[in-house]
């Protein structure tokens, strides 16, 4: 069985966007590498890294391909929070079964998305 523990986001834009992501998670990042261009967050029970990355310039191609979610038991103050700090709104928080969904993109133009935890 595997055990999905790390997600990373290469970017050129390496300063913004791990300014922008300390800024959703709420806290300096956990793990800091200036020298090679990485800064990560312990995020529940995932490891989300931005990492500097020579190759990857401009907004994402295919921003919907792979998202990430983060769980909130309330999506919409967080969605106006975050959405405060220069996410770019891509759906607006709406019913998705008994909770709520809204999705969001950071400054490379990758998606992610808030929603009520499940279960």
């Amino acid at each position: 069985m595997l055990n999905l523990t790390s997600v990373m986001i290469g970017t050129k834009q390496f300063k913004a966007l791990s300014a922008f992501y300390e800024k959703v998670i709420g806290k300096p990042a956990d793990m800091v590498d200036d020298e090679h261009g990485f800064h990560g967050w312990q995020v529940g029970g995932i490891f989300l890294g931005i990492l500097e990355h020579s190759e990857m310039s401009g907004n994402t191609k295919d921003a919907g391909r792979v998202m990430f979610n983060f769980e909130t038991a309330d999506v919409k103050e967080e969605f106006e929070r975050i959405k405060s700090i220069g996410a770019v709104v891509i759906k607006e928080p709406g019913e998705m079964g008994q909770g709520l969904i809204a999705t969001l993109a950071d400054p490379d133009g990758n998606y992610f998305q808030l929603m009520t935890p499940m279960g």
